[in-house]
């Protein structure tokens, strides 16, 4: 396996496979319910049944070539994960996703790894489009957004239901050239 340096801090960007479920399960364990504020992935990783199924499906789509997972790991220890949840390679379009434990937020992981993440996406797999959608409450990873250069084309109100309550999401993206453009520039 691979692991991919995210800074001087030791931080790496890894896959994450199914025989990692003990793991992801500790790391869903520790931020459970900071990520179940607006994630509803610690409802669905319950145990270590749930969490190498869960880690199964990104598995089979990688293998279909329709989605990625990728733990970040610092000190050693999984705390967050960046995806893409859809990939059409074909289509040209993506959309990423991430979160982390609470112990990991504010050091840059998340912008770091989705950096990483978009930029292959776009530049070994030819994506034109990556979104990222996000709930309006959601500033940090609005934040994350504004970070990658993404514009924010759009706001579906009401559209996501999550713990019975209705939350209205942001639509942000980046294009190829763009994309391209900010990396150059940098």
């Amino acid at each position: 396996m691979y692991a991919m340096s995210l800074g001087e801090d030791g931080a790496e960007l890894r896959p994450l496979e199914p025989w990692q479920a003990e793991e992801f399960l500790a790391h869903m364990d520790r931020g459970r319910e900071f990520i179940g504020a607006r994630n509803g992935l610690p409802d669905v990783v319950t145990d270590l049944e749930s969490s190498r199924a869960f880690l199964r499906t990104y598995a089979e789509r990688a293998a279909a070539d329709t989605g990625r997972i990728h733990g970040i790991w610092h000190g050693g220890t999984l705390v967050g994960a960046v995806t893409l949840r859809t990939f059409d390679a074909a289509g040209g379009t993506a959309e990423a996703g991430c979160w982390l434990e609470p112990a990991a937020a504010g050091k840059g992981l998340v912008t770091r790894a989705a950096r990483a993440l978009i930029d292959w996406a776009v530049e070994v797999r030819g994506i034109h489009r990556v979104e990222w959608v996000v709930s309006s409450s959601n500033e940090p990873s609005i934040a994350v957004a504004r970070r990658l250069g993404m514009t924010r084309d759009g706001v579906l109100r009401g559209s996501y239901l999550y713990r019975g309550e209705r939350h209205d999401e942001e639509i942000w993206s980046i294009l190829a050239p763009d994309w391209r453009a900010a990396r150059a520039g940098a």
